[in-house]
């Protein structure tokens, strides 16, 4: 059927479409409508049966189209599967029409309570009261009930011989433009948002998903938006399943259903975010990549307090290395201090008499010229104590509606427990470093592990400061798109990888040199002896070995990696931390430079490439 019906997306719609084996659609187009209803018309002689007849503003063309098939009295049943006036307030028409004794609305009695308000001749034949099935000339119409959904007696018809399903409102979609026949996947961009304010839970839309596909259906008669082919069925029912509903819960005012569904997209990816990655740079990143879609945020920086009562800063500049930097955001002094302080401050400082704070609990605070920022603070478990910071930066002062301020409040939760566990595995890795728990060796890379570079060149520097040793210059070597292999081709893939990088870095170096596997896909070289030149040649070296070699990973065909590079000499009295970090840096500078590529550090000590 789905090449039939692809056949269809360009039918005159002024005429009776057959869209499948003497099924037909007969409703109307009304220009403008992102909410068209559509009229379904099974040819069964003179038992033949009306689905939803319509509204009385679309009767009449409908009339027209089904006397182009067979004459009204040859339908004997009018199936309502809800009472709205939509589908149902062309009935008293109908009525009128009528000539027929045994013509009856099909319904179920729920539906029948109210739809009895037409006062119609017409009786009515249940649903509930007959098995939930209508024996018909060639085949049988099987009713499935799906109560809720949108209302208790909710039902669809489907229509085994055919394979066509009567979806009533489940699978409707809004439409920019009328379109008869759903072409590809992008139409869930449609069905999203009708059910989102729609279905009252998903609960209620999982329990009806589960009823249908307990039917072999081949195409979905949809009563709103458009007719969904065969092979979109199972992608449009996957999709819908534990889609948030019950939209207009999230509105506190706002009506808007487009902008709800955004909201409420927004929300589920932060939660999803949450629960698929682990690393903190990873978590930001998506996070920044959410927040974007409803807010201009240039970035967003955190600060958290470490059990030492140090602050662990974590800036996307940076890229979220971490590091405990005395220089924060003056925000960052109530870390440590309760909310109540924090409303306090803002109601009575006159410093912050220029911030606006917000009954959610963040501030907006203007920054420079044209900049402004947004600070939300972030407390512990359970408790009223500030323990983290979240700055949004902004390049110009946004546009906080009802809806953006619900965002960031709903940011708040999953930032702290981000934020938390990224404190709890920093903290860890500090104390690590202090007990030299970790072994000299990676066991992956067989490189030196960064706990031991620290002991080494703890020494090593003490050394430096009394001309008693060497230079030193620091390589940071990032792989370019490593999460993509290990998505792509497996984890084992990308250990192997990572095995091969860290050969062609041991082949590259000299014996004084300090190759070490940094963390991830990092890896660090710091060059002894050598002022910034020599540690630009290795660059080089690598930039170009790495790049040159097909990497084995089990695959018929070998795989090629490139890698960004960060280079930074060491000035007088710079701590290691310090020294990677500016490396760290001029490394991210490469990336943003377009990879596969190494960028030299310019601050203060280094002496730029020739």
């Amino acid at each position: 059927m789905p090449t039939r019906l692809e056949a269809l997306r360009n039918a005159d719609t002024q005429h009776a479409i057959e869209i499948a084996d003497r099924v037909w659609w007969v409703g109307h187009v009304i220009p403008d409508d992102h909410f068209q209803c559509h009229v379904y018309l099974l040819e069964q002689g003179d038992q033949s049966v009306l689905f939803d007849p319509g509204s009385r503003l679309t009767f009449a063309h409908t009339l027209r189209k089904i006397e182009e098939v067979l004459p009204l009295s040859a339908i004997r049943w009018f199936v309502c599967h809800h009472q709205d006036p939509d589908i149902a307030a062309a009935l008293p028409m109908i009525d009128r029409l009528n000539t027929r004794r045994d013509a009856a609305v099909v319904t179920h009695w729920r539906a029948k309570a109210l739809l009895k308000h037409y006062g119609l001749e017409l009786p009515f034949w249940l649903v509930d009261e007959h098995e939930w099935r209508l024996e018909l000339e060639d085949r049988t119409l099987e009713f499935i009930f799906t109560p809720y959904a949108h209302f208790p007696g909710a039902f669809c018809s489907f229509d085994r011989r055919s394979g066509v399903l009567f979806s009533s409102d489940l699978f409707g979609g809004f439409t920019e433009q009328p379109q008869l026949i759903a072409l590809d996947e992008s139409y869930f961009d449609a069905v999203r948002p009708f059910h989102e304010h729609y279905m009252p839970s998903s609960d209620i839309l999982d329990y009806a998903l589960n009823q249908i596909e307990q039917h072999p259906v081949e195409m979905i008669a949809a009563q709103h938006g458009s007719i969904i082919p065969q092979h979109l069925v199972g992608f449009i029912i996957d999709k819908l399943r534990h889609l948030d509903c019950g939209l207009y819960l999230l509105g506190q005012g706002d009506t808007d259903i487009q902008r709800l569904s955004q909201l409420n997209r927004t929300l589920r990816d932060i939660t999803e975010t949450m629960l698929l990655y682990r690393d903190f740079r990873d978590i930001a990143t998506r996070l920044l990549e959410v927040v974007q879609r409803s807010l201009p945020v240039s970035h967003i920086d955190y600060y958290a307090a470490l059990p030492d009562e140090q602050i662990l800063s974590l800036k996307a500049k940076a890229r979220f290395v971490g590091i405990v930097d005395p220089s924060v955001p003056s925000a960052c002094r109530f870390v440590g201090q309760d909310l109540s302080d924090w409303y306090r401050a803002h109601a009575e400082e006159p410093a912050l008499a220029d911030h606006e704070l917000y009954p959610e609990g963040f501030c907006l605070q203007p920054e420079g010229d044209e900049g402004a920022s947004i600070a939300v603070p972030l407390t512990a478990n359970q408790s009223e104590q500030i323990e983290a910071i979240a700055i949004l930066i902004f390049d110009k002062p946004p546009l906080i509606t009802s809806s953006t301020a619900q965002l960031i409040a709903q940011m708040i939760e999953p930032l702290k427990i981000a934020l938390e566990r990224e404190v709890i595995y920093r903290s860890i890795d500090f104390e690590r470093e202090r007990a030299y728990q970790r072994s000299i060796r990676d066991p992956l890379t067989k490189l030196f592990t960064r706990f031991y570079m620290q002991d080494v060149m703890s020494r090593h520097l003490a050394l430096q400061e009394r001309d008693m040793a060497p230079p030193v210059a620091a390589l940071l070597i990032d792989l370019d798109h490593f999460k993509q292999i290990n998505d792509t081709h497996g984890h084992g893939a990308g250990d192997r990888v990572l095995q091969q990088v860290a050969e062609l870095i041991q082949a590259q170096c000299r014996s004084v040199d300090v190759p070490v596997r940094f963390g991830g896909e990092e890896f660090l070289v710091l060059v002894i002896g050598q002022r910034i030149e020599g540690a630009i040649e290795l660059a080089e070296r690598l930039n170009r070995v790495i790049a040159a070699h097909a990497f084995d990973i089990d695959r018929s065909e070998p795989l090629r990696v490139t890698a960004s590079l960060g280079i930074a000499q060491r000035a007088p009295e710079e701590e290691i931390n310090s020294l990677i970090h500016r490396a760290d840096m001029a490394l991210y500078e490469a990336k943003r430079a377009g990879r596969n590529r190494f960028q030299v550090s310019e601050s203060e000590g280094d002496e730029s490439p020739s």
